[in-house]
């Protein structure tokens, strides 16, 4: 019984250090490009500005495991990109995984395929992928959120996949291999060229 209580607190122990919750305090970021509110229900907010723009989480480290947020963009025409970034050396050098909500609901399917992207900067931006490796590192989200409300995301992250999933799919939306190892640890809010964005109920959890 002793052997067991003992395994049992290691384990609350183990999951209460490797799992990471949202921060609500402006003080809590690093801002880059971006300016951060929290809303009142305690989610957080960056400003549309021109270029891309982080918001670091100044006490949360990843480097594999699980991440899981409601995101928030809107349907304007190039004008939403919401997303996380993770393995941050510095603010140029991250992997990112983010959204088009923009791109939900198009009638153009090749517009419809661009829904959930996979970048690894500075080296393998977005047009770079697309022109080299079209429906590798970009595709549709199905069934389509609606791209004015919240959505759920989990990305997994392992060595050799990155997982992504909406919703609470069974199947990922986009799976891909990672393209780089930064080295860095570093994880933070990520919007794209002249998009705000919206985050809420971010969980973060390490594994061995």
């Amino acid at each position: 019984m002793r052997m067991y209580k003992a395994l049992l607190t290691g384990l609350i122990l183990f999951y209460s250090i490797s799992g990471f919750c949202q921060s609500n305090k402006i003080e809590d970021f690093s801002v880059v490009n971006r300016q951060v509110t929290i809303n009142e229900d305690g989610s957080i907010h960056l400003n549309e500005v021109d270029g891309a723009g982080l918001a670091w989480i100044n006490k949360a480290k990843f480097t594999k495991g699980s991440i899981e947020f409601d995101v928030k963009g809107n349907d304007k025409l190039q004008g939403s990109f919401v997303g996380i970034a993770f393995h941050g050396l510095n603010d140029s050098t991250y992997e990112c995984v983010y959204f088009r909500p923009f791109n939900f609901l198009a009638d153009d399917a090749v517009r419809k395929s661009h829904g959930v992207q996979y970048i690894a900067l500075p080296e393998f931006d977005w047009p770079l992928l697309r022109e080299k490796y079209p429906n590798k590192y970009e595709l549709a989200v199905v069934p389509a959120p609606d791209p004015n409300s919240w959505f759920h995301v989990r990305i997994t992250v392992a060595p050799d996949v990155i997982n992504v999933y909406v919703n609470n799919s069974r199947q990922p939306m986009l799976a891909v291999k990672p393209l780089t190892k930064t080295g860095g640890n570093k994880i933070g809010y990520w919007v794209g060229y002249g998009s705000p964005g919206d985050w809420k109920n971010l969980k973060i959890t390490e594994s061995k």
